[in-house]
């Protein structure tokens, strides 16, 4: 198991400069071509989120708020708990920083490949559908590098990612109640049987679920980490001090890595956590029905924020208080935030965080499959609803094996699926790109005009082979 482990991570420390390379270059380039749209569109992120579905769709797709909890799911969870606790341990503040920074320049990815993803959405018996898939397919019309995508976000987030988040589940709950085989066992079951439940319900029952569960859970834990802050209110300015001080080499921290290793945690770390040119949040976004494709990609963006600037930046400050050991590369990840926790405000935290973590870790599940079956549809075609059965069965299997499994396999694990992924993604949204931007300037100039922005088909004539978005009267311009 060691050797497999040590050999995934050489394969990942030399292959993360690759994908490091593409993300910050799709990141910078798009900011420019949208005119750093992450930014200055902020209000329209806001408003977008609250919107409700599309009229004369409701019954077709799910909700803007609905898809981005479907996304939220996905992206707030491990990542943000026991992720940030492994690029501190490992890499030291700085890492922080660098994932700061990758989800500024991310929202205008996101914005990006969410927008192509409703352009070149679906319609299917439950609703609309779609993702990378299907505009490398039809709007790259590489139907080859399309499958190849479908395969990798398949076993990357139906399997890797969701024996990611079962192993950070049993490892929450072994760190409070000991560490046993027989404690895991119980976990994975368990696990398995409650996401067996909702999974096979479907997308309108697994969007029900996150609808509740990641905005409580969230909330939860972000309460948390405001009484950790509000304790230790005086130290707040030194952390951020110490986080970019170590970024940009003004201070050094004993024991953690410098330069470009300190980036690379930051950057794995960071598009782990909010999928930021990864190819699988565009899944979820294809599931709205809203009246515009960039108001998901509006929508998309605001999640990048949501997860690294609050969720991720609150599990940094609680960690840094509680004064890690850097450069241990064998820390455990959900352990030392729980520590951090309990050091703060008593031993109650750590129980506390274990049922945060069970919840937000758990509607990971629910996205991750979801993204899953996605393409498996994208795959299968007429004979979808059976090789989605066979691969729910396989799911369930999977989280039973991610709490039995070894925190550094699974991890180094995620990390290669994650820049497979992300490379296939960002080849195909880099040429696509300008069709978001065409949208986007649609979009504002229909909304100068005093419009709910509209869209239809002939208002981009150059986008090939766009399945939905003909010309009727649900899809023009709705006037105010």
């Amino acid at each position: 198991m060691e050797a497999i482990t040590a050999a995934v991570s050489a394969f990942n420390n030399k292959y993360w400069y690759v994908v490091m390379a593409l993300l910050f270059t799709a990141g910078v380039w798009f900011t420019i071509r949208t005119v750093g749209v992450q930014v200055r569109m902020l209000p329209e992120m806001v408003r977008s989120v609250t919107a409700g579905s599309q009229k004369g769709f409701e019954n077709d797709g799910v909700s803007p708020f609905r898809a981005f909890t479907i996304s939220a799911a996905s992206r707030v969870g491990t990542g943000n708990v026991a992720g940030v606790a492994i690029a501190i341990v490992i890499g030291g503040p700085g890492a922080v920083f660098w994932m700061w920074v990758l989800a500024i320049i991310g929202g205008a990815t996101a914005f990006v490949e969410s927008t192509l993803a409703q352009l070149y959405k679906q319609k299917g018996p439950d609703g609309f559908y779609g993702g990378p898939a299907y505009y490398i397919r039809d709007g790259l019309r590489a139907p080859w590098l399309a499958t190849i995508f479908a395969l990798a976000i398949t076993v990357t987030y139906g399997f890797v990612f969701n024996a990611v988040q079962s192993n950070s589940i049993s490892e929450s709950v072994q760190a409070n109640w000991g560490v046993s085989t027989t404690t895991a066992w119980i976990v994975g079951i368990a696990l398995a049987v409650i996401t067996g439940l909702v999974i096979f319900g479907g997308v309108r029952r697994l969007s029900a679920v996150t609808n509740v569960v990641v905005p409580v859970m969230a909330v939860f834990y972000i309460i948390l980490a405001i009484i950790v802050l509000a304790l230790n209110i005086t130290e707040v300015p030194a952390l951020i001090g110490l986080i970019v001080g170590h970024a940009l080499g003004f201070q050094e921290v004993a024991g953690a890595a410098v330069g470009m290793a300190m980036i690379m945690q930051g950057v794995r770390r960071g598009m782990f956590s909010n999928e930021a040119g990864m190819g699988s949040a565009p899944n979820a976004a294809a599931t709205a029905a809203v009246s515009h494709p960039a108001k998901q990609g509006f929508v998309q963006s605001l999640g990048v924020y949501f997860d690294t600037l609050i969720v991720c930046s609150a599990t940094a400050f609680i960690i840094l208080l509680s004064n890690p050991a850097y450069g241990d590369g064998e820390a455990l990840g959900m352990a030392v935030t729980q520590n951090a926790l309990q050091q703060a405000v008593g031993a109650w935290a750590g129980p506390a965080l274990t049922v945060i973590i069970f919840f937000l870790a758990w509607s990971s599940m629910l996205g991750n499959t979801y993204y899953g079956e996605a393409n498996i549809r994208y795959l299968a075609g007429k004979r979808a609803d059976a090789a989605i059965t066979v691969f729910r069965v396989l799911v369930l299997v999977c989280v039973v094996g991610g709490a039995l499994g070894s925190v550094a396999l699974v991890w180094n694990l995620a990390d290669t699926f994650a820049a497979l992924m992300a490379t296939i993604n960002l080849v195909a949204i880099i040429p696509l790109g300008g069709l978001a931007v065409k949208l986007l300037k649609d979009y504002e100039r229909k909304l100068k005009a005093g419009m709910d922005p509209g869209f239809h088909i002939s208002d981009l004539p150059e986008a090939r082979n766009v399945a939905l978005w003909q010309d009727t009267p649900e899809t023009a311009p709705l006037q105010k």
